[in-house]
Order: C-alpha cells, then structure tokens, then sequence
C-alpha cells in the first residue's frame, strides 16, 4: 500500500532542519575538535615549559653549589689544613659559612689524607674520623675535580681535594661539603601547580620526587620530560626532571569545554526549529511557482524565463532550471549535428564502395577520349568536363569518409609557429591566384601536444575556406599568442564576415555560405579541435571580416 507523499511544505521543512542541523552539528564537533587539540596542546606545552625550567634551576642550583666548593678550596684559610687546624681558624670560617647559607649546607668539614676531620661546623666532629666518601659522579669547575658522594636520605657530600700553594703536587687534604638534598626537592615542588607531581632522575634511578609522584604512576597520565643541559658553561649530569599529571584531571578544562559546546548546539537545535517552521512556509510559495512553470514549460515550450523571487535557493533554483532550459537547446543542437554526421557517415559509407569505382571507370575513359588526335574540340571540351566533375566527385566522397570516420589525434611535441609557417606557405600559390596576401604574425617557436597531421588539416582548411571566400586583393592574418596553460591561433580575413545568426550554425555539417561548397570542412575542423580538448569559434574583426580562434591546450588535456 502506497504511503501518502509529504507536502512540500513538509518537506521544506524537514530539508530546512537538516540543513541547518547537520552543519551546525558538524561545525561545532570540528570546533570542539580543534578547541580540545589546541588546549591539550597547551597543558601539554605547558607542562614542558614547566618541566624545561624545573631542569635550569635544578643546574643552577648545583652549578652554585659546585662553584662554592670549588672557590672554598683555593681560599688561603683552606692552607690551615697543614697544620691542622691549631688556631680553629679554619673551623670557625666553615661555621660562618653554615650560618650564611642557612638550609643550603647541613654539615662542611675538612679532613686529612688519614680521613680524620681537622676542621668542622660542628665542633663535635673535631678529631673523629669521617666515612669513607663513596664517589658517584664527578665534574670540572674551574679547573678543579669536583666530587659527589652517594646520595644519603637528604645528605649529598659534595668534595674536592685542598692543594698546597707550595707544592702543587702536594694534597693538604679534602673539603667536605654537605648539601641538603631537600633544596633540590623543594625545586621540584615550586616547578609544580595543582595535582602535579614531579621527579629527578640519574641515570634512569630516582633520585627525588615530590609527595604526588607515586600516585600519577598510571597509564593514564600526561607526562612531559626535560633534559638538565647545564649552566653556564657547567655541563651538568644529564639529569632528567619528569612532572606527570593525571589525564583526568589535566583535562578538566577540556570537560568543561565540551560542556559549553554541548549548550551552544542545544540552543541552536532549539532556535532552528523555530526559525524553520515560518521559513519553510515562505519558500513553499515560490516553489510552488517554481513547479507550475516546469510543468507548463513541459507541455509548451517557450522562451519565457522562469520565475523570480523568493528565498535565495528558490532564486538559485530558477537560475538552474534557466541554465538547464538553455543546455536543453544546445543539446538539441548537437543532436541535429550528430544526426547530419550520422548521414554523412551512411552516405560515405555507400559512396565508398559504390561511387569510386565508377568514378574511376568514366574519369579513366574520359583520358583515353582526349589522348585521341582524332577527337573533335568541342568532344575534347566534353571529355574536360567530365575528368574536372569526377575528380570533384572523388573529392566530396573523401571528405565524406573524414567527417564520418575521424582519426584519434596521436598528441607528440609540435612545434606550431613551423606548422602555420608551412601552412602558409602551401597556400600562397593558390593565394596568388587571386592576388591574396597571407600575414604571419607568429612570436617565436611555440611547443603544445598536438597531431601535426590532423593541425596541417585545420589550418589548410581554414586558410582555404579564406582564400575562396575572399575576393580578389583579400588579405589574411594569422596571429599566434601563447600562456602557461594554452595555445591560441587566430586566423583573419577581410572578407564578407559572418553573420551572428550563422555563428553557431557554419560548424554544422552542410551549411555553408558559399556557392558550391560542401559544408564539411569547418565541421570536420571543428570534428579535430574538439578532439584535441580545445575549442573554435568566429568572431568579427576590425576589418569587417571574420577572424577564427582556436584555442588548445599546452599540453594535450
């Protein structure tokens, strides 16, 4: 059972709501999409910003610190070291240097070549000995070895050898200077905002964290990493900061964002459905108009213009149905000259076969009957006539075979200023005849991918058609221009020009304007142009006469 069609103000409006929500809908996924990319990208970039600057102050402090030791070590009070510290000279300044840097240092001391500690800030040290200092990295600060112990809960000895300013190759002892390793951890925790979390690692070993850096260890996570790459001319460790952040949480503003893009679209589906409804009623109108003159235009035909007004697409509707009323012509055209061609195709078909042999047979008798001596003038006149209508015969029948059987034009490299100068040339013997002068005005050589035989067929064609239209002391000029894309050639006469009305029709097969002519030739011309993806067309000159434009492409298509 057939379902009731919907009206077209229904229609309308459901085309009308689709319209308007799709794109809607589409814009706003595509601006969510890009809004989203660009604020990962920003957390993202955000978090390495942090990350890269977390590293630099991680340097900087430990470049200070290894600075310190190593100027600490060449101090003329370090020289106390040779006598052990009698005064507590070297003592008291190694306390002064504790109280000045307060958290900086836990402990500074200097110990012997035996491992005993001659100097301290604590005074209690004095006279024990000290562990064995386990070497973990070490660095060149101002042309001094500087050393790193193993990392000790919060306590990282930082030391160096005490050189005699006597001997050089002698060693007074070892500055020991004891850096409190939660100033590094307090970096990491000024380098963090939220629910970050951040971590120093050496050699892929952790070596510092903040509180949070357990938690984050979840595949689910943001992570941006940074290498230490010195400071100052101290190339550092490699040490590499990490801060990692919960996907979920670091994309927080991402959810609220696709939040406030969920209302927006909500509140355009509302607003299209009531704009819709009185939209859709104000197009039904003139689409109804629309439809009653496509329906009058099916049944009569005429050249009366759809009508106009209405809503934009109603107006671009008319246009369309205007340009497909004009396309409609031209395809009838086209018909009519495929249906002339189909007939030339049928006629040299039978003429091929049926015509030439004949045609042979009386134009061969014909030269026999006028080689005879013996043969009366007038007789010789005859057989004349017969011999020049044979040939014409011959001629039409082979022009007849082209325009029903063209060739596929073999595209190769052409050069066209050489083609047209031959062309040219061919034709001023039979120009001078009737004291024709043929103009070239070519630039220089001109390349495109074109058949030379099927192009030498069109310009012969189109400057024999000049040269038996013109009258006598006529003039014809060839023009050749060029661009990047195409190629054009123009061919000028002064003759008596074409009408407008015969514009379009002389491209026809048989028609032609003049007396005893076939009609083929521009046909087949055009037959070989549209071949070659190009186009030809007539257009008057300056001269009164007529100048034909082909325009082909460079290179083929």
């Amino acid at each position: 059972m057939w379902r009731k069609a919907l009206s077209i103000r229904h229609l309308l409006l459901f085309a009308f709501l689709l319209a308007v929500l799709l794109p809607a809908i589409l814009i706003t996924g595509l601006a969510f999409y890009e809004a989203r990319s660009a604020l990962k990208s920003a957390i993202q970039n955000g978090m390495q910003t942090q990350t890269t600057a977390t590293a630099l102050e991680i340097d900087r402090m430990m470049f200070e610190r290894l600075q310190n030791v190593s100027s600490w070590s060449e101090l003329d009070v370090m020289q106390d070291a040779r006598i052990s510290d009698i005064d507590k000279r070297l003592s008291s300044f190694l306390t002064e240097l504790k109280d000045s840097y307060s958290d900086i240092y836990t402990e500074l001391y200097v110990v012997n070549r035996q491992d005993m500690i001659i100097a301290a800030s604590n005074p209690a040290r004095l006279g024990t000995f000290a562990p064995r200092l386990k070497p973990w990295l070490h660095t060149l600060i101002q042309h001094k070895i500087i050393k790193l112990g193993q990392l000790e809960g919060h306590r990282l000895p930082i030391y160096t050898d005490i050189n005699d300013d006597f001997n050089d190759d002698k060693l007074l002892g070892t500055i020991v200077v004891v850096f409190n390793w939660q100033q590094i951890e307090q970096i990491l925790q000024s380098g963090i905002s939220g629910r970050s979390a951040a971590a120093l690692f050496a050699q892929d070993k952790l070596i510092a964290a903040t509180d949070r850096w357990a938690k984050t260890q979840n595949n689910r996570r943001l992570v941006a990493n940074a290498t230490a790459s010195g400071y100052e001319g101290y190339r550092g460790f490699n040490w590499q900061v990490s801060i990692a952040q919960n996907r979920s949480q670091a994309l927080t503003p991402v959810r609220q964002m696709a939040y406030i893009f969920a209302g927006l679209l909500l509140i355009t589906v509302l607003l299209a459905t009531v704009i819709a409804i009185p939209v859709a009623r104000a197009i039904t109108r003139p689409v109804a108009r629309l439809t009653e003159f496509a329906t009058r235009f099916l049944r009569n035909p005429d050249a009366s213009l759809p009508p106009a007004g209405g809503p934009e697409e109603i107006a671009e509707m008319s246009r369309a149905f205007a340009k497909m009323m004009e396309d409609l012509d031209h395809s009838k055209q086209s018909l009519t000259r495929a249906a002339k061609l189909a007939v030339a195709g049928e006629m040299a078909a039978a003429m091929s076969h049926e015509v030439r042999t004949p045609l042979g047979i009386l134009r061969s008798s014909a030269q026999l009957l006028q080689r005879d001596a013996s043969l009366a003038p007038e007789s010789q006149e005859i057989c004349g006539f017969i011999i020049k209508e044979t040939e014409r015969l011959n001629k039409l029948v082979n022009t007849l075979v082209d325009s029903a059987k063209p060739r596929h034009p073999e595209l190769s490299a052409s050069n066209i200023t050489e083609l047209v100068t031959m062309c040219a040339g061919m034709m001023r013997s039979q120009a001078a005849k009737k004291n024709i002068e043929i103009v070239l005005q070519p630039s220089s050589n001109i390349i495109c991918e074109c058949d030379d035989e099927q192009m030498t067929q069109v310009m012969l064609n189109l400057l024999l058609n000049a040269i038996q239209i013109l009258p006598p002391n006529g003039k014809i000029t060839i023009h050749l221009e060029e661009s990047q894309t195409q190629v054009v050639i123009a061919v000028s006469d002064n003759g008596p020009g074409v009408t407008a009305e015969h514009r379009e029709q002389i491209f026809d097969p048989f028609f032609s304007q003049r007396n005893g002519g076939i009609g083929l030739g521009l046909a087949i011309v055009r037959q070989i142009i549209l071949a070659h993806h190009g186009s030809i067309h007539v257009e008057p000159n300056d001269h009164q006469g007529a100048t034909f434009v082909i325009q082909l492409p460079r290179n083929g298509v």
